[in-house]
C-alpha cells in the first residue's frame, strides 16, 4: 500500500469533504473535454449523499488525516460490480492512491465475477492505470463532438 495512506469505508460524514475532492479531481476533465457539467461536477450534496446507501465508498486518508482519495462500487445483479469515481488529490496524483483504491475496492467485493467502469477517451493516465491493473476495453460510447466514454472490464 502507499505510504502514510489508509484506506477505510466512507460514511455519509466524509460527504462533503469527500465531494469536494471529486470535484478538485474532475476539474481537469471538465476543461479538457470542455463539459463543465461531467456528472460528478454537477451531483449536489445531497444525491452525493445518497450514493452511500447504495455502494460501497472508499477514502484514502494520509497521516495527517486529510482525505486524499475516494472510489465508489456498487454490486450488480448479474455478478459485475460497477466502479466510480475514482478521485485522487490533483496533488496527490501518480503516488500510487489511485492504484491502492481501485485494488481496495476490487476487495471489497469478493464474490463479484467481473468489475466495469468507464473514463473518457482522452484521459490517458486513467486509461494506463486501468491496463496496468487487468482492464481492458469492451466498448467506446459517443457522448458528443468532444467526449467518448471508454467502457472497461476486468473479468475474475
Amino acid at each position: 500500500m502507499t505510504e502514510g495512506i489508509t484506506i477505510t469505508r466512507a460514511t455519509v460524514s466524509d460527504a462533503h469533504e469527500i465531494l469536494g475532492l471529486i470535484r478538485r479531481a474532475f476539474a481537469s476533465a471538465a476543461r479538457l473535454y470542455d463539459e463543465p457539467d461531467l456528472p460528478p461536477l454537477a451531483e449536489s450534496i445531497d444525491e452525493h449523499k445518497a450514493r452511500y446507501a447504495t455502494h460501497v465508498v472508499l477514502k484514502a486518508v494520509d497521516e495527517d488525516g486529510t482525505i486524499v482519495g475516494s472510489v465508489q462500487g456498487e454490486r450488480r445483479a448479474d455478478g459485475t460490480c460497477y466502479v466510480a469515481r475514482l478521485a485522487v488529490e490533483p496533488s496527490r496524483q501518480r503516488q500510487g492512491i489511485g492504484l491502492a483504491l481501485t485494488a481496495a475496492i476490487e476487495a471489497e467485493f469478493p464474490e463479484a465475477r467481473r468489475f466495469e467502469l468507464f473514463t473518457g477517451h482522452l484521459n490517458e493516465s486513467s486509461l494506463r492505470l486501468y491496463a496496468s491493473l487487468g482492464y481492458r476495453e469492451i466498448r467506446r460510447q459517443r457522448e458528443n463532438d468532444r467526449l467518448t466514454l471508454v467502457w472497461l472490464e476486468k473479468v475474475r
